[in-house]
């Protein structure tokens, strides 16, 4: 079933290769969407793809790569109409 996120991952998540590793695991799993570095510190993602591959993905992000601290992730599912159109593959920006 298609699926739409948009995660916000709170921690110690810039400057360690978070966005790296959240764009090699959403790759793998064939999402489609985007990760990028917010001001205030946190990382921002927006995957579309299989809901229990999304899923999957939520739980890669509570841990992050080693060097990574991650406190909290705000989770909001999205409607998926016209998404697979806005996205076709997955980037860091």
């Amino acid at each position: 079933m298609e699926a739409h996120v948009h995660v916000i991952v709170e921690g110690m998540v810039q400057g360690v290769g978070f966005r790296w590793f959240v764009a090699t695991r959403a790759q793998d799993l064939g999402l489609n969407g985007y990760v990028k570095n917010l001001y205030d510190g946190s990382v921002e993602i927006e995957a579309v793809g299989n809901r229990s591959l999304i899923e999957e993905l939520l739980s890669k992000l509570k841990v992050g790569p080693r060097a990574a601290h991650v406190t909290n992730l705000c989770i909001s599912w999205l409607e998926s109409s016209s998404d697979k159109q806005r996205f076709t593959h997955f980037e860091i920006r």
